[in-house]
């Protein structure tokens, strides 16, 4: 690939990026979310009960980084904590009521967003989408370890 074409591909994925993650944060400011938390909420709604631990893997963002999230929802009501019984240390976070009416809410958002997203694409080229992206990703994923390229 040469450079002009390099760019042309870095520079469209970058742009994306910020323009979606601008979208969803003007989406979630009127429910009171910060981006990150949404992935959070849909997670759970997704999965059920989960630990910290899991819930970082799962988003793939750091420890901290859920730390941060678990608490400011917890303070809005959205999600609450309780001691594991197998590991002290470790809470079992979960969706409160609230919390199970706000990922709806936010599924209807991401709906949206999506459509929105792809509009003006083939039906095609949409549902194939996510399994292009998925593999960019895992072809950027520094979580993995990769031969060295010659």
């Amino acid at each position: 690939m040469d450079f002009a074409q390099a760019d042309a591909v870095n520079q469209a994925i970058r742009l994306l990026s910020l323009r979606h993650r601008a979208r969803i944060a003007a989406l979630l400011a009127p429910l009171g979310l910060h981006p990150g938390q949404e992935a959070l909420l849909l997670e759970l709604a997704r999965t059920g009960p989960m630990i910290g631990a899991q819930l970082s893997e799962a988003l793939g963002v750091e420890p901290p980084s859920i730390t941060l999230m678990v608490r400011k929802l917890e303070a809005a009501g959205h999600i609450r904590r309780t001691p594991a019984s197998d590991d002290k240390r470790a809470s079992i976070i979960e969706l409160t009521d609230s919390g199970k009416a706000l990922a709806d809410q936010v599924k209807q958002l991401w709906c949206a967003l999506a459509e929105e997203t792809v509009a003006g694409l083939p039906a095609r080229t949409a549902a194939e989408l996510p399994g292009l992206l998925n593999t960019l990703t895992g072809n950027v994923d520094t979580r993995r370890s990769r031969p060295a390229r010659p």
